[in-house]
């Protein structure tokens, strides 16, 4: 059995544009050190209505914003303003805490933009949680990229096929977009203790079985896995070592529930760094359906 688990994600709407999060799932909280995996879109914004996310904090973890469509603005509590846009990677290392917000850049708000991209979050080895935070741009020119038998790859993060992407990361990870043409097949690398494929689009199979549009298929490790496209696709594969428990709440992350109510408290008492130029924040929610040990 090649799939041992089949996430059908949860769809959030958040004001003009759709959600879908695979990760966390009720029995399935991580792949690897992926903690949170967010499909964006794909959405059309509206003119001079443009996404807005209001600064809001992490802690312990690692974000990585990678796009296939569209534009996000930067800014953290770093001063560090920054846009990112398709094929590119934000990675942003919360450590001790850092304060961020995600927005349409000024120059996509007038006409209708499309947005479309994956968002995860990445656990750090708990001997690295309390790092100093940090914030580093991979332009997209930078990842390595091939093409074999019809089959693009790009290497967002971690090794693979003897390509190493140049995306710090603190722990096996490894983290593919594929694009097949029609009739296509593509290898899944081995060698990871945990792996995951997204389908973005139609028309992707394993073993047999088909994928349908938006699934995360949690794969049996150790084994060769063939993955099929009847017509062109893409998908995107996720896996690395599992860290040990987690624990999540709202945007928190950590291995001790303890530094959880502290960060809660941190940000309730404004004692989180601000980003400049920015007024409004994200509020602490009252109550938290998610706030569940990962």
């Amino acid at each position: 059995m090649s799939i041992v688990q089949l996430i059908e994600p949860v769809v959030k709407d958040l004001g003009g544009f759709s959600v879908r999060r695979s990760l966390p799932y009720p029995d399935r909280q991580m792949v690897g050190p992926f903690i949170f995996f967010d499909h964006i879109g794909p959405s059309v914004l509206p003119p001079n209505k443009g996404l807005d996310v209001r600064p809001h904090p992490h802690i312990n973890l690692a974000t990585l914003t990678y796009l296939f469509d569209g534009a996000i603005m930067h800014r953290d509590s770093l001063g560090i303003v920054q846009e990112i846009q398709p094929g590119a990677v934000n990675w942003m290392t919360a450590g001790k805490g850092i304060v961020h917000s995600e927005r349409s850049p000024d120059s996509e708000r007038h006409n209708e933009a499309m947005i479309h991209g994956i968002q995860t979050w990445i656990a750090l080895p708990v001997e690295r949680e309390e790092t100093d935070p940090w914030f580093i741009h991979y332009p997209a020119q930078t990842l390595p990229s091939w093409e074999e038998n019809g089959v693009t790859i790009k290497l967002i993060a971690g090794e693979a096929y003897g390509y190493t992407s140049p995306v710090k990361v603190f722990s096996p990870i490894l983290y593919l977009d594929v694009v097949l043409s029609a009739n296509t097949h593509f290898t899944i690398p081995t060698g990871y203790s945990e792996i995951a494929v997204y389908s973005v689009t139609e028309g992707l199979s394993i073993s047999d079985r088909l994928l349908e549009p938006y699934s995360l298929a949690i794969l049996e490790p150790g084994n060769e896995i063939e993955l099929c496209a009847a017509v062109s696709a893409r998908c995107i594969v996720i896996g690395g070592e599992p860290l040990g428990t987690r624990y999540k709440w709202w945007n928190f992350v950590s291995s001790r529930r303890e530094r959880i109510e502290q960060a809660k408290a941190d940000w309730r008492e404004g004692r989180f760094p601000t980003v400049p130029d920015e007024i409004e924040l994200a509020p602490l929610p009252e109550v938290l359906t998610e706030a569940n040990p990962l």
